[in-house]
């Protein structure tokens, strides 16, 4: 038995519950319903992670889930009846970063609101 054999065994198989496609489906559904102005953006598969999407309210919340490969993620507008992007092509929008932006300076403050009432 490796170093690490334990681990992988270990984290496949949480990651086997977490691979469920009807669950990442029903998330983004529900997502979706949950909030305004929501777009899509499919990430391409790399050495680490399946191909997954993003997706991006209006406000710049965002969300990530896997996609079901190109397939699934191409199929994603047609189920989720939203705007299904190529992040390659176009891009993360503005309102993402801007939506995380704000939430570092919310936690901040936060932080430091702690410390001044310790």
């Amino acid at each position: 038995m490796g170093l690490f054999d334990s681990f992988r065994r270990r984290g496949s198989k949480g990651g086997s519950e977490r691979r469920d496609p009807a669950a990442d489906l029903k998330y983004l559904k529900q997502w979706v319903a949950e909030h305004h102005g929501v777009e899509a953006f499919v990430e391409p598969k790399t050495t680490v992670t399946e191909v997954t999407v993003v997706l991006v309210a209006a406000d710049g919340e965002w969300t990530r889930r896997r996609a079901g490969g190109d397939k699934g993620a191409r199929q994603l507008s047609d189920k989720l009846d939203i705007p299904v992007y190529d992040v390659q092509k176009v891009g993360y929008p503005q309102r993402m970063r801007d939506f995380d932006a704000r939430r570092r300076i919310e936690r901040k403050r936060e932080l430091r609101r702690e410390l001044e009432d310790d």
